[in-house]
């Protein structure tokens, strides 16, 4: 005998496949959203579509936007001569709760993992080595989390970059190893930030 209709067991099974959500949350959730009115459930779901729809890379830094260029590449206020790489956009939303660094982003999607086949070409490496070969860049922060990937993902794209003539740093560890950035508070985000060594 089935526990739930097979609609309600779709969208459980569906939500089970977001990042974080188990079984039991994910049936948590579907019950909310059909508690919901007409009027919420359907913002919900025109949210998800939208967002889907709507969402781009940033021609220059690949973060999500839903313009040509993200709010940051297209400030002037930006200090464009430092990069700091950073493997995923909500890595971006960490360091800006900072309001202390004031240079522009690189977001690769990823870092390296060979154990799930992700080499260079799954990154978006070939945009950051396009954006310091157009010049005016001094400083590259690599800003990938402090674990054995993050970390190769460092010593690889600083090999790489190193002979282009531009600064490479890394972020000092205030953030412990294994920790992710999107899990730091803001205070331990600026020491790192402040504390970066070249590599």
């Amino acid at each position: 005998m089935k526990l739930y209709s097979e609609p309600i067991e779709n969208l459980i099974n569906q939500l089970a496949r977001l990042p974080g959500i188990g079984r039991k949350s994910a049936a948590r959730l579907a019950f909310h959203v059909l508690s919901l009115p007409d009027g919420s459930a359907e913002q919900l779901a025109n949210a998800v579509l939208d967002a889907r729809r709507l969402i781009r890379f940033c021609e220059v830094c690949q973060n999500l936007t839903d313009r040509e260029l993200c709010d940051i590449c297209g400030s002037e206020a930006r200090d464009k001569t430092t990069i700091c790489v950073v493997a995923e956009p909500r890595d971006v939303a960490a360091f800006e709760k900072t309001r202390e660094y004031r240079g522009v982003y690189h977001v690769l999607h990823g870092v390296l993992s060979p154990m799930n086949r992700v080499g260079p070409d799954e990154l978006r490496v070939r945009e950051l080595l396009k954006r310091l070969e157009d010049g005016g860049v001094r400083e590259v922060i690599m800003a990938t989390d402090p674990d054995t990937e993050g970390d190769a993902t460092a010593l690889y794209l600083a090999r790489l970059l190193r002979p282009l003539g531009v600064k490479v740093t890394r972020l000092a560890y205030g953030i412990p190893m294994g920790g992710h950035l999107e899990y730091a508070d803001e205070l331990t985000l600026l020491h790192a930030l402040t504390g970066r060594r070249e590599i």
